[in-house]
């Protein structure tokens, strides 16, 4: 049962105070004063597969973008891929959203909602809009202290059909609700056809005002209206809607405020699990709160059907993009439904946001990446087979979700993704790291196993062998260098992923699968190396050309394969090439900050977590929609990377050893909780550039922490040295 009325009213605004018990996590809460102009002034929300954008207009009108992480159309390649649902406007009459009123909005981070207080102090009403962290249901509660009546509409993205994409269909006869669906008729493609997505809208006292809007029967002083998103590849569209209908039905069977409780619970044990809180400089406060939003936003999208798309996730928006052509300047709008770089994976772009999930601790956001390559395995494999004719599979590095690999034919110029064949490599890596931080052994056989052992299958089988030696030719150093000969990424990624397969304890590999690594192992040829003004550097490629991108491939070595870092041997060779890469930059899909904090750069890196965790785009309201740089809004390639660089600034962690402060700003204090292998948690404080105070779990692994010391070296922890 749902309470209604006055004593409902009162209920939910208490709550709203109760919500703001002191939480550090409040600290980074995002509140306006003001109405926003459009989406480009939304604020994002999500229960990790169901998003949001929220605004409430000039006029008053409160509007929200609705989306998922698996709403895929028939235009998957082109730049309408991943669609949003539709758009929800709510109205109140009278309106306490209108011009001149008190208006509050704010994004409650420790309680994943947003909440919009308006109207006079004998009139305010509150509204508190919520994906259900547990559920597949958006919440929209209102309280007043005065009687209001409410409107919800429905306003459809696609009312009529349009090249590769159909027109939403709102259906008729529906009895005090609205329910409306997106149906692919693409036949080419089997994971396409009939794909259905859509939702149902109601609440409590609203009846039907035609087929896409709802009003209340009589002015009340609390509202509620739930919206049930569903996506489901069905043989008829009555089937979508008997599955979204028994869907909502569980979600209406659990009372809302313990639905709200759990939520809430969600939230707080997501915040517990890890923190960075830098102070002590008004950069290093603003940096944190790059690092809280981002890390709210990637959780708002980290646990749905499909991992977050690099370009914009799942909060696109109506957002204007300026181009010159021929030194004229050109102004479009690129609808919420649109992105630039379109529906497909990239690789390369799409690692960013799931590196930082393994010290953040969030394992279950790095599944559905695991398991969408892993379900791509069986049909890569099959087409390698019939293609090359041997054995293995590789990932390309763009790719719609279900997979596939472009066929290489014979040509003169090579292409930026043609020979590029890095991808399972570095998936390999992650899968490792994710075994050593959760110990998760069924793991190991049932994804680890089968993804990293046909990656190196394939560059086994797929080069040729000279003098006992892989010779990787032709071979793309990543998108940099095309046709290259013995390429660094390549050959850092087999070193890196054949060892750590080899390390693997042994009763979860056989004799066979070492004997037969071992041998691969020995015939990966060295890094390359050469001199520039007599400096020993690491080097793109045994043979290259001059180059087609903005990349630095041969300091892959550092990162993402850690052959090279802190406390390692060829330190001194891996910061000289740093200093010496051709491209530099701090934003987007650049690596910079993470290699800086790997070899202990402290500037360098301060310098990049400082730029790209504050980088917000002009058109936007939001602090963490990213700018575009290389990609598109918000750029969750730079939230990403600067997730991971601020990371490893404070911990590195590699097997048994656990590195603290690599490249941590003296004047920047610091309360952190941070997650390393073998299942350990590391909680501390810094203060003047020192370990204040450190909390190991579990207690034996204090024994493996490790201290960067101002000359350079490296020692054990001890608490009562205190970093001297």
């Amino acid at each position: 049962m749902t309470a209604h009325g006055p004593l409902a009213a009162a209920l939910l605004l208490c709550l709203t105070a109760a919500a703001q018990a002191d939480r550090p996590i409040d600290r980074y809460d995002v509140a306006w004063d003001s109405p926003s102009v459009d989406s480009r002034g939304s604020m994002p929300l999500g229960n990790g597969d169901i998003g949001l954008n929220v605004w409430v207009e000039k006029g008053g009108d409160l509007l929200l973008y609705l989306s998922k992480t698996d709403a895929w159309s028939d235009n998957v390649f082109g730049s309408k891929g991943l669609l949003k649902l539709g758009r929800i406007r709510v109205q109140f009459s009278p309106n306490p959203f209108a011009a001149g009123n008190p208006f509050r909005q704010t994004l409650r981070l420790g309680d994943g909602e947003i909440v919009v207080t308006a109207g006079p102090a004998d009139s305010a009403a509150t509204v508190r809009v919520w994906a259900d962290a547990n559920r597949p249901v958006v919440q929209i509660e209102a309280a007043s202290a005065k009687p209001l009546a409410m409107t919800v509409r429905f306003e459809s993205l696609r009312p009529a059909a349009e090249k590769d994409l159909q027109a939403d269909t709102v259906l008729d006869g529906q009895k005090n609700r609205i329910a409306w669906y997106y149906r692919n008729r693409n036949r080419h493609v089997p994971r396409l056809t009939n794909l259905t997505f859509g939702a149902i809208v109601a609440g409590d006292g609203l009846v039907s005002q035609g087929s896409s809007e709802l009003r209340t029967e009589r002015p009340a002083v609390a509202h509620r209206v739930r919206i049930c998103p569903h996506t489901a590849q069905t043989a008829t569209p009555a089937e979508w809607l008997a599955e979204v209908e028994r869907q909502m039905a569980e979600a209406d069977g659990v009372p809302i405020a313990t639905a709200r409780r759990q939520h809430r619970q969600w939230w707080q044990a997501f915040w517990d699990r890890s923190w960075i809180f830098a102070d002590g400089t008004a950069e290093a406060r603003r940096v944190t709160q790059g690092y809280a939003l981002q890390r709210f936003v990637t959780a708002c999208a980290g646990r749905g059907a499909y991992p977050i798309k690099f370009n914009g996730s799942i909060f696109t928006m109506d957002w204007h993009k300026v181009e010159k052509i021929e030194s004229m300047k050109k102004e479009t709008t690129l609808a919420a439904d649109e992105r630039n770089w379109g529906g497909q994976y990239w690789f390369q772009n799409t690692r960013a946001m799931y590196w930082p999930m393994l010290e953040s601790g969030d394992f279950e956001m790095l599944r559905p990446l695991f398991r969408m390559y892993q379900d791509q395995l069986p049909g890569n494999a099959k087409a390698v087979r019939e293609f090359y004719g041997h054995a293995g599979a590789y990932f390309a590095e763009t790719a719609p979700f279900w997979g596939g690999v472009p066929n290489i034919k014979p040509d003169a110029n090579g292409h930026f993704t043609r020979h590029y064949f890095t991808p399972i490599l570095e998936l390999s890596a992650m899968m490792l790291d994710y075994f050593a931080y959760t110990g998760d052994r069924e793991f190991v056989g049932r994804t680890l196993l089968p993804v990293a052992d046909a990656g190196v299958t394939f560059f086994d089988r797929h080069f040729p062998h000279e003098n006992g030696r892989l010779v990787l030719d032709p071979d793309n150093a990543i998108e940099m260098y095309w046709k290259s000969r013995n390429p660094a990424p390549d050959i850092a990624g087999l070193r890196w992923v054949l060892g750590g397969l080899l390390a693997l304890p042994a009763d979860l590999t056989s004799a066979a699968q070492r004997a037969r690594w071992q041998k691969i192992l020995a015939t990966v040829p060295q890094l390359p190396t050469g001199e520039v003004a007599g400096v020993k550097l690491l080097r793109p490629a045994e043979m290259f050309d001059s180059g087609h991108n903005a990349e630095n491939p041969e300091l892959y070595a550092v990162y993402p394969f850690r052959l090279f870092g802190l406390g390692k041997p060829g330190l001194d060779l891996a910061r000289a090439t740093f200093a010496a890469r051709r491209f530099k930059g701090n934003y987007c899909w650049r690596q910079d900050g993470i290699q800086a904090a790997l070899l202990g750069d402290v500037e360098t890196a301060r310098q990049n977590v400082a730029t790209v965790l504050t980088r917000k785009d002009k058109q936007c309201r939001f602090p963490a929609f990213w700018e575009h740089g290389n990609d598109y809004v918000p750029d969750e390639d730079n939230g990403g990377n600067g997730l991971h660089a601020l990371q490893l600034m404070l911990v590195a962690s590699e097997g048994r050893r656990i590195l603290l402060l690599p490249a941590w700003p003296k004047q920047w204090d610091c309360r952190f909780k941070l997650h390393a292998p073998l299942q350990t948690a590391l909680i501390g404080t810094v203060r003047g550039g020192k370990i204040a105070s450190l909390c190991v779990e579990p207690t034996e692994r204090l024994q493996d922490v490790e201290l960067l010391l101002p000359d350079g070296s490296l020692h054990k922890y001890a608490p009562s040295a205190n970093g001297e």
